[in-house]
């Protein structure tokens, strides 16, 4: 087994063809991030074939309809072979596979939240595409939870009812973000309020609250 035939899996394996047998397709009007797929192959391997006219109805033989960028990333690494599918389809058939495979991509969407602690759960980014920067900024777009309330209690009070002692917050670094209670909220924000009237600024406020966890965890 070639080391580039190792980034293939077994799977796959059957459907390696020689990179140098392919071409891209001729008029891809795709752009993309050809370093982000080069890091998932070297992170991942090729976890799907790429889809490849053989030709025989348009008179381009072998051209890649699907996965052109995966396709462009292999090479950049020097892989001599990539798994591919074959279809055999006519000029008309190509250009509305090589559109919709882009087009279904930009309309798809996300579940915020749930990609945030997809990612947040993940130790080590590599390979996904993203960067703590991007993480940290999905992080700050997600929107926290409004007060809760609760359905009736039968005391008379309603579903209307808020329930202070259940809101809550969260504390955040990196990718980790840390759900806190409201006592804790307010206990922050007291200490921030205190920090900042003594230093009139923010600046260092997080390594102040490590600190005095640390000084108050040490033995008397």
């Amino acid at each position: 087994m070639t080391a580039t035939h190792a980034n293939i899996p077994e799977q796959l394996q059957p459907l390696a063809v020689p990179t140098t047998d392919l071409t891209p397709y001729h008029r891809n009007p795709r752009t993309g991030d050809i370093d982000s797929i080069t890091e998932s192959l070297t992170v991942n391997g090729q976890y799907r074939p790429i889809v490849v006219n053989k030709g025989s109805h348009t008179g381009r033989a072998n051209e890649i309809l699907a996965g052109n960028h995966t396709f462009a990333a292999a090479q950049q690494l020097g892989w001599q072979q990539i798994a591919v599918t074959w279809i055999d389809v006519d000029d008309d058939a190509a250009a509305r596979i090589v559109i919709v495979d882009n087009r279904t991509n930009d309309l798809a969407g996300y579940d915020t939240q749930l990609l945030a602690e997809v990612l947040s759960e993940i130790p080590d980014l590599a390979g996904t595409g993203y960067d703590r920067e991007s993480v940290d900024q999905l992080l700050d777009d997600t929107s926290l939870p409004e007060t809760l309330e609760l359905t009736s209690d039968g005391a008379g009070t309603g579903a209307a009812a808020t329930v202070e002692y259940l809101q809550w917050g969260y504390l955040q670094w990196e990718s980790k973000r840390v759900r806190i209670t409201s006592e804790e909220v307010e206990a922050l924000n007291a200490i921030y309020t205190r920090f900042v009237d003594d230093t009139n600024s923010d600046l260092g406020f997080g390594w102040h609250v490590l600190q005095q966890a640390h000084e108050e965890g040490q033995p008397a």
